[in-house]
């Protein structure tokens, strides 16, 4: 859980900045959209070979070796 206080003199914005930082560095969003509903393992399974296979594209591409 992340959490965030207000320090000194700090304005709301400023907090808000850093709750979102913190929230986007322990993954909490990505963690609540993968438990938001249920993939059999077989989907699952796709989903994460889809995701490795589209890393690999992105890197591919950034590196031509």
């Amino acid at each position: 859980m992340a959490e965030v206080r207000l320090q000194e003199g700090e304005t709301l914005e400023n907090a808000l900045r850093r709750f979102k930082r913190k929230v986007q560095t322990e993954d909490i969003i990505k963690e609540v959209k993968k438990h938001s509903f249920y993939l059999k393992p077989g989907e699952r399974k796709r989903v994460k070979q889809a995701l490795a296979r589209k890393r690999n594209r992105k890197k591919s591409r950034r590196d031509p070796e």
